[in-house]
């Protein structure tokens, strides 16, 4: 399936989100106070691809963030780097999805999400967003996340999700994307 053809309903919401009720604002990471004890860095290099990259925690204009920074290479069945952080406890109730604040260098990136239905170590929930150079908000529904498996469930059960990663992912390309702050709306 082309990687655009994936942003479909995530874009949609963006584009007619703006009409409907905001629930509470429930922040996940705001990149402050030591963001480097609660982020982990993965590349496909544990399954024996070849992507390189890192995770840095800086700030700038008084604003702290991530930047995930790389080349994504397919070559040896690889594709992805993410930097992926464990979740202390559920999504609120009201949750009805995943809100960011991103920059990057225009290309499509994807939050994956995995709950405690997840088996294997590669099965995730994605869903994807394309980045310009200035700083945006994205909100991604939970029903615009899609399982990786044909063996998962349809949706996402947001009552038990046990991890958030930020994935440049499916396509040889260089990857920098900026996170500024991720919560629940």
């Amino acid at each position: 399936m082309p990687i655009r053809s994936m942003l479909k309903p995530a874009i949609l919401f963006i584009a007619t989100g703006a009409f409907a009720v905001q629930a509470e604002e429930r922040p996940i990471e705001s990149f402050e106070n030591s963001p480097e004890t609660r982020w982990t860095y993965v590349a496909d290099t544990v399954m024996g691809g070849v992507s390189r990259g890192a995770v840095q925690f800086g700030t700038e204009g008084g604003e702290s963030f991530a930047r995930l920074k790389g080349a994504v290479s397919t070559d040896n069945n690889g594709g992805f780097i993410q930097f992926r952080h464990q979740l202390a406890e559920p999504a609120p109730a009201e949750a009805r999805g995943i809100r960011l604040r991103v920059r990057g260098n225009g290309e499509i990136y994807f939050i994956h999400l995995r709950s405690k239905s997840n088996r294997l170590p590669w099965s995730y929930y994605q869903a994807g967003f394309e980045t310009t150079a200035e700083w945006t908000e994205v909100r991604l529904p939970f029903s615009a996340f899609t399982p990786s498996g044909r063996l998962m469930r349809a949706t996402i059960n947001k009552d038990s999700l046990q991890s958030i990663g930020v994935v440049a992912f499916g396509r040889d390309h260089t990857a920098q994307i900026d996170v500024s702050d991720l919560g629940y709306y």
